[in-house]
């Protein structure tokens, strides 16, 4: 259905392209230089809203009106074109007495989405319609391609995302949220000025890592001849405009951190960094709450937002609460820095959740508030007195220095803001920042580098001042309601879609290839030899009635797998990929369930005997020849080892899509799950191992570029995947023992 859909579209669009050129040959410019407009849908309906069915409006002169025909309907001599401009929409009717005979013919190779110019005058028609009685009309510009009928919903998300321009087109609740983001984003500046901060600019490429724990962008600078980093955020030079005597400044900008994707995460995104000089927390509390308020005004809304389901109050004043008094109302006890760190642990562990004996009391706390606290957040709160344990390169706390002077704005189980009271002694700071470069030395590659010049900067002396950083791009999600940090961003940057290279003046049709749901369908993957690189596409797998024959049975390639792998831990991840394939299957593809757990099963056939990426795989499929599988069971197997031998095909259908983003999150999970007190499954969720993603020392093994790759292929955002993963790890758990022999 898809692929004739997709026919039927290169079809419409030779059939336009046909047209532009018909009109060209007729002498009419299907892309003209200039337009009129004098007026907008909007202002029409304002001014004729008192206008009677039926009447026409005595005006001198007309009205020009340009837009994109969103639908058109012929009745003989009548014609009716309903326009879409940025306002509104308004229904054109084109009368043969009207017109002349050139503009009548052109009128009627009008197709949905052509851009046209129209001249008329206003008028109502019988049934109450606000119309536009034309004189004449011009086209604007010729639309090659035919709109979709629809262009929504999550089947949809990479093609919403990749051709936002469509998605724009036809769904103006998404144009509407980027014109909130918009107004939010001029509020802010706004409110900033009128609270005498000074909007500054600094520098988007920096010589020197700094400013937050993030692992970077590079670039090189050519006329310098210098590698160069793009910024991962604002603050040191903020702080050297402190140093300067600019007593209140601030930065919209965008920051760039080469990490992972998910619903609240993207590696470009917007900030706002603000410094005061002379402030403290009270001053970024006060701020945080006047701003809120102002945002929500510029969209329209009060004091009570609904976020995805949840109803929330920015009605000040807003709570302030240490983390753990936080803690203490969530576990029903008194907690504190000063509560025994074994009790501390003993809730860990009654909780399910990990620790590490070298956590002292505050790290402790900080994994209960983390784990079990933050999503219960719901109207905005203060979370203050961070451990100096989970926040080292903050300003202690002068009354109790295990505590630090910093907190987060926490809304809806979401941090949005960051604060400090910032450091400002210059010794203090050299110390940090060689610990950092300790830490870089020793493989973290988030840790900020020795920054003299900032260093320098303090030496001059700078005040005591208050800073904070807000995540813009999640303040839109919150005031427009988007559950995805994609959705509020109009072009989320994606993999790169192939394309095949155009002839001249040729139509070509969309080289990108459509993911097939099934891969039961006649047209089975190019199988793989018992060798190294795919089949010949004759190769003749075993389809019958839509069911794909593994040529193995399970228990054969259970046998297969026991024979070539010793360790436990690699049977047990066949099993572990077995069942996640056969749960995946049950959705995407029943009829071939176990061929899809007889490909999880031997996926890693070869892994322990040859342990080699540049041969992985390819002895798989030598293996399984000798054993009479079918060579479409190598095919698929191979694909998820494509990243490091090019020359294997690479995923397409979805049961390799599956594989692929099964096989390297599946081993985190697994090394994740080892590491709880429970030792299970069945109570790990998705914060936890984001967690764990992110720590790129825990399971260093697991490639994040795969997993994030994987989500990619699966269409989903990374924190979807995880979901999905996990429950599907749950659902197969209670029946592993179905898979072992």
């Amino acid at each position: 259905m898809a692929e004739q859909e997709k026919v039927a579209s290169n079809d419409e669009r030779a059939m336009r392209r046909a047209k532009r050129q018909s009109l060209i040959d007729a002498g009419v410019d299907p892309y003209p230089i200039a337009s009129t407009v004098t007026t907008h849908v909007a202002d029409l309906a304002a001014r004729y809203a008192e206008l009677e069915a039926g009447g026409i409006a005595d005006e001198d002169g007309a009205y020009y009106l340009a837009g994109r025909i969103r639908a058109k309907r012929g009745h003989g001599k009548l014609l009716f074109i309903d326009l879409e401009d940025n306002t509104g929409k308004i229904q054109l009717f084109c009368r043969v007495n009207n017109l002349d005979e050139q503009t009548w013919a052109l009128a009627g190779q009008f197709d949905v989405g052509d851009i046209v110019e129209a001249k008329g005058c206003a008028m109502r028609t019988k049934r109450g319609e606000l119309s536009l009685m034309v004189a004449s009309l011009r086209l604007l510009s010729k639309s090659l391609r035919p709109l979709p009928e629809k262009f929504h919903g999550l089947s949809d998300r990479e093609m919403r995302y990749r051709q936002r321009y469509v998605d724009l087109i036809m769904n103006p609740e998404v144009k509407q949220t980027f014109i909130n983001r918009s107004r939010l984003i001029s509020a802010i500046r706004r409110y900033m000025e009128d609270q005498g901060y000074l909007e500054v600019e600094t520098p988007i490429l920096q010589e020197t890592l700094g400013g937050a724990n993030a692992r970077p962008f590079t670039t090189h600078f050519n006329v310098l001849d210098q590698d160069c980093y793009l910024r991962i955020a604002t603050e040191l030079h903020l702080k050297r405009c402190i140093v300067g005597g600019m007593e209140r400044v601030f930065e919209v900008g965008r920051q760039f951190r080469n990490e992972g994707m998910d619903l609240t995460h993207n590696p470009e995104f917007t900030s706002m960094e603000a410094y005061c000089a002379y402030g403290d927390l009270s001053t970024m509390k006060e701020l945080s709450e006047g701003l809120f308020h102002a945002c929500a005004a510029a969209v329209g809304k009060g004091e009570t937002l609904e976020y995805q389901g949840q109803t929330i109050s920015i009605a000040s004043p807003w709570r302030s609460a240490p983390m753990s008094e936080l803690v203490s109302e969530v576990l029903g006890e008194e907690l504190s820095i000063d509560t025994p760190v074994e009790h501390l642990r003993e809730l860990l562990t009654a909780n399910g959740l990990e620790w590490e004996p070298s956590w002292g009391a505050g790290k402790l706390i900080f994994e209960l508030y983390d784990e079990l606290v933050e999503k219960t957040i719901v109207d905005p709160t203060f979370v203050c007195d961070y451990p100096v344990e989970v926040s080292p390169l903050a300003k202690r706390r002068a009354d109790d220095p295990r505590l630090t002077d910093r907190f987060e704005l926490v809304v809806c189980g979401k941090e949005y803001a960051n604060a400090f009271s910032e450091l400002n002694d210059p010794v203090d700071q050299e110390g940090r920042f060689a610990a950092q470069v300790e830490a870089k030395a020793a493989g973290d590659e988030e840790a900020m580098e020795y920054d003299y010049d900032y260093v320098r900067a303090l030496e001059y002396g700078m005040p005591p001042a208050g800073g904070i950083g807000y995540g813009i791009d999640r303040m839109v999600m919150l005031f427009c309601d988007q559950p995805a940090i994609r959705d509020v961003l109009l072009f989320p940057h994606l993999r790169p879609e192939r394309h095949e290279q155009p002839t001249r003046g040729a139509a070509v049709a969309d080289a990108a290839p459509a993911a097939d749901a099934n891969v039961s369908e006649a047209s089975v993957p190019e199988a793989t030899q018992a060798g190294n690189a795919p089949a010949e596409k004759d190769c003749k797998a075993a389809v019958a009635d839509g069911t794909l024959d593994a040529g193995i049975t399970r228990e054969q390639a259970y046998d297969l797998l026991c024979a070539h792998n010793k360790d436990a831990f690699h049977i047990k991840h066949g099993e572990t990929l077995e069942a996640l394939m056969r749960y995946y299957a049950e959705k995407y593809d029943p009829a071939n369930v176990e061929f899809w757990g007889i490909v999880g099963l031997l996926h890693d056939l070869d892994w322990e005997e040859w342990n080699d990426s540049s041969v992985h795989t390819l002895k798989t499929a030598e293996l399984l020849a000798e054993a009479g599988a079918n060579p479409a069971v190598a095919r698929a197997i191979q694909t998820h080892n494509s990243d490091h031998i090019p020359e294997l095909p690479k995923p397409e259908h979805q049961m390799e899509k599956v594989l692929w983003a099964c096989d390297e999150l599946s081993g985190l999970i697994q090394a994740a799950i080892l590491m709880r007190p429970s030792k299970s499954v069945m109570d790990f969720n998705v914060k936890s191992l984001r967690k764990k993603y992110k720590d790129k020392r825990f399971a260093a093994g697991c490639d994040r570029a795969i997993i994030a790759k994987g989500a990619e292929l699966m269409g989903m955002e990374l924190g979807e995947l995880f979901g999905s993963v996990i429950e599907a790890m749950q659902a197969t758990a209670p029946d592993r023992d179905t898979f072992s022999k």
